[in-house]
């Protein structure tokens, strides 16, 4: 299957409410529709997440944040702004826009924009955020690769995007937009 094709199979599934794997700046994730609650529950039960933990959005551009964003005032966007894209994952005040689940026991979403060039053709096909969270079972270590996702994974994922990790050695850091407090380093 051609990165195209596979591209092209993740957005009808997501769109149908299944999850996909997807490499990422230095892990596979997985993905689904942050606004489909029966996506992101599946989602969760197929890595035994604690649905308290909440769940990371990832955006190919800060215009796909505008509806998560509409509260905020002009000046928390200037840390967004000058670290995205890239590995910077913000805890942003939820605005009322972020589905429960995905939230978790938070007041604050987590958000992304994502320069890894697969990511942002997979969030501009499917015209916005989704949902991203490393590809593994709770506890255990993240996919490296699509044949280790089908190895965990098996036929429980909806679709896989073929393509490279993006060279970096751990997952995004995660800071709080509010207090600057680095949270995951």
């Amino acid at each position: 299957m051609t990165q195209d094709s596979s591209l092209a199979s993740a957005v009808f599934a997501l769109r149908a409410g299944g999850v996909i794997a997807y490499p990422t700046e230095a892990v596979w994730g997985l993905g689904c529709d942050p606004d489909n609650d029966e996506a992101v529950a599946h989602l969760l039960r197929l890595k035994e997440r604690d649905p308290a933990k909440g769940l990371i959005l990832v955006a190919a551009s800060i215009e796909q944040f505008a509806p998560w964003l509409a509260d905020l005032p002009p000046a928390l966007h200037a840390p967004l702004v000058a670290s995205w894209p890239g590995p910077n994952t913000w805890l942003v005040p939820d605005n009322g826009r972020t589905h429960a689940l995905v939230r978790g026991a938070h007041d604050c979403v987590a958000l992304r924009v994502s320069d890894h060039p697969g990511v942002v053709a997979l969030c501009e096909a499917f015209g916005g955020p989704i949902v991203s969270t490393s590809a593994n079972r709770a506890g255990e270590p993240p996919a490296m690769s699509a044949a280790e996702i089908r190895e965990i994974f098996g036929g429980e994922i909806d679709a896989v995007i073929e393509g490279e990790l993006g060279g970096l050695e751990r997952p995004s850091t995660i800071r709080d937009l509010l207090s600057g407090r680095v949270m995951r380093a």
